[in-house]
């Protein structure tokens, strides 16, 4: 039998391909086979690429934010000459269709740096005068030094340059670990930094588990700055291993998201983009909708178009571009997710379609892939774990409700506030319900439209901070007040 030959990843540290003694496998999530090895980084590989970005922060730090503007733009082209092939390995890797990876998360991730390196250029500070002391006062930001960014596997090229661009182009250097279980995509494009002129040093990925690569780079004193993107459960440990430093966190955390379907919404709309909502990349997405609160009068229709519109959301190889969803990350998130749906079985739940209802003609190479079809729930109560807890798969739970006020308190009712969705055509409904939802982040009659400009991030279990334009440039600078006496 010949050897199966592995995709071999290695650090980027220092501006070099640094091999790893030891690795972890990484499997494709289409047919549940090991196709990479990555490094199991530890507090050695961390220690040499927060060395490298402290020895790098001083010359890039001095450069304007023009010239680390030019270094984003040409790191951005570089990327999007590459789309298909960075396209086609994050559908390996993660999971997700390729046409997802396609139209989604390679041009975000291109577009990402582009923001960033045009964002830096437009920000002003603050001044003052106290004229009868004859002082002049003003801001001043400066780049905080070694940002420690963690990137999750959901979104993996998108999410890590959400973090890498803005912490660059303020002029700060990183050290970045993405997911143990999406490296791929982090590794192609560390092999691009040189060609765009990104400086030795000026970012580093250390590749490996939460447990070791992580736990290094949170708890390292010279890496003042966290920006964590994850679990609720792991946020807490980074802030217990954080404090005895002070450091700047930003925690983008997970969510159980409602969507408010009142009576007069447009139901075809509605449900189109309900469908999205729910069950894009899988359900794998911090912002999908999970928990569906619909007007007791339209209650009935509404969930009879919902499950007719769900059950053509087609799940299936990642390579077919006919497919909404691929593959879930793994075996164990597979199991995880399907618990959830047991459970709602066993409160005497109703699965209207999806997961034990519907079965998937998959190819026999893909018989041990990590599938599961897009699951609809109703008649679970509102304290069940399956309305409480974050499922992060292809399940929602529709469920009715009677005035404005029961729909806010259900909303309302989880530990979570990241997004929610409102749907009415009355004007004064939605700011009404805006105000109201305890979420960072509220869309009426829309999902998932972003401008990057303004703030994201999560109330309550969702999260600490906010990033964005102007939060981002807040986040990865400190400010400064000087006053000059005249």
């Amino acid at each position: 039998m010949s050897k199966t030959s592995y995709l071999v990843l290695e650090n980027y540290i220092g501006g070099k391909f640094v091999p790893s003694r030891s690795h972890i496998d990484s499997y494709d999530p289409s047919t549940g086979e090991v196709y990479c090895k990555v490094p199991d980084s530890g507090e050695e590989e961390v220690e040499a690429a927060v060395a490298a970005a402290r020895e790098a922060f001083p010359g890039w730090s001095d450069r304007s934010p023009e010239q680390r503007a030019q270094v984003l733009n040409k790191l951005a082209d570089l990327m999007e000459a590459n789309l298909e092939e960075f396209a086609q390995a994050e559908s390996r890797d993660q999971g997700k269709t390729i046409t997802l990876a396609r139209t989604l998360d390679i041009p975000r991730s291109v577009h990402n740096f582009r923001f960033f390196a045009s964002s830096v250029r437009h920000h002003t500070t603050d001044c003052s005068q106290i004229d009868h002391m004859g002082c002049l006062n003003y801001t001043i930001r400066c780049p905080v030094g070694v940002a420690g960014l963690i990137s999750p596997w959901n979104l993996p090229l998108y999410l890590l340059t959400w973090k890498i661009a803005p912490a660059i182009a303020t002029g700060n250097t990183v050290v970045a670990k993405p997911s143990e279980m999406t490296s791929v995509t982090a590794w192609m494009m560390c092999k691009l930094m040189k060609q765009a002129g990104v400086p030795p040093g000026v970012v580093n990925i250390v590749f490996g588990t939460g447990p070791r690569a992580g736990n290094a780079l949170v708890g390292h004193p010279d890496v003042p700055l966290i920006s964590f993107t994850g679990s609720t459960a792991t946020a807490q440990h980074i802030t217990e291993k954080s404090a005895p430093y002070c450091k700047k966190l930003s925690l983008e955390l997970g969510g159980k998201n409602p969507a408010i379907i009142f009576a007069d919404a447009d139901l075809d709309q509605c449900i189109e983009t309900t469908v999205r909502s729910s069950f894009s990349n899988q359900g794998e997405i911090c912002l999908c909708t999970s928990r569906i609160y619909v007007e007791r009068s339209i209650y009935a229709a509404f969930l009879e178009r919902f499950v007719a519109a769900t059950k053509k959301w087609k799940t299936g190889v990642p390579s077919d571009p006919n497919n909404n969803n691929g593959a879930l990350i793994s075996k164990e998130h597979l199991e995880k997710v399907r618990s959830f749906v047991a459970l709602a079985k066993s409160e005497g739940g109703i699965i209207h379609c999806g997961e034990g209802v519907d079965q998937l003609d998959l190819p026999e190479r893909n018989s041990n892939g990590y599938f599961m079809p897009a699951t609809v729930i109703s008649g679970i109560s509102d304290g069940s774990r399956i309305m409480q807890e974050e499922i992060f798969g292809p399940v929602t739970c529709v469920s009715p409700f009677d005035t404005e006020d029961e729909a806010v308190a259900k909303g309302n009712g989880v530990r979570y506030g990241l997004s929610a969705t409102v749907w009415s055509r009355d004007v004064g409904k939605v700011h009404r319900m805006a105000k109201r939802l305890q979420a960072g982040l509220v869309w009426t009659n829309c999902w998932l439209v972003r401008d990057l400009n303004l703030p994201f991030g999560g109330m309550k279990n969702s999260g600490v901070g906010r990033e964005g334009g102007k939060d981002s440039y807040h986040f990865f600078t400190e400010v400064k007040s000087v006053t000059i006496k005249h």
